[in-house]
């Protein structure tokens, strides 16, 4: 039997990989290009499955607008602050941080984003349930300061803005509730 030298193997297995690939990329290819009507019969049918749910999320661009839209009304006001935009879920999509923002303002805002999100309330709000619920504060995450609002879609929270910088909670919460009505528009 002959010996295959060293250079052949390896130039036989790079030729089976590369065939390999290019029959897996052609399997991949032909699946993606599945006729529409399959498509859209599929994603009607799991929209009729009672086990999935869909969420409404803001996109980048949204978040994006609106936090420009709070950082514009906190400068018109001559306020320095910081702006973050969280997800349903929470987790940050966009900060903007405006010139000359204290240090602690970058996670006080999301600290508030991320209250306002979760019970779907201004945190001003929450901060008077404190009184018969002094507890909640205790929740990780949280900070009941005014400053935060949630973004609602049928009365249902998809995102938050919270806001820090300001002298006060109510002025942060101000600048917050422009950037909601800025995704309205």
């Amino acid at each position: 039997m002959k010996k295959i030298s060293t250079r052949t193997r390896v130039l036989t297995v790079t030729a089976l990989a590369t065939a390999l690939g290019a029959g897996t990329f052609g399997a991949v290819s032909a699946n993606a290009s599945a006729p529409a009507a399959e498509t859209r019969a599929a994603v009607q049918k799991d929209l009729s499955n009672k086990h999935l749910q869909q969420n409404t999320r803001l996109t980048v661009d949204a978040a994006a607008k609106a936090a420009q839209a709070t950082l514009d009304a906190a400068e018109k006001a001559g306020q320095r602050v910081t702006v973050a935009v969280v997800d349903r879920d929470g987790k940050t999509v966009v900060t903007l941080r405006g010139d000359g923002a204290g240090p602690q303002s970058y996670e006080s805002a999301e600290r508030k984003a991320f209250t306002a999100v979760s019970w779907n309330a201004p945190t001003s709000e929450l901060v008077k349930r404190l009184e018969s619920t002094p507890n909640l504060k205790d929740i990780p995450g949280t900070l009941f300061l005014g400053g935060g609002a949630p973004v609602q879609v049928k009365g249902a929270p998809i995102a938050a803005i919270g806001v820090a910088g300001a002298p006060s909670g109510a002025q942060d919460e101000e600048f917050a509730k422009a950037g909601v009505a800025a995704l309205s528009r």
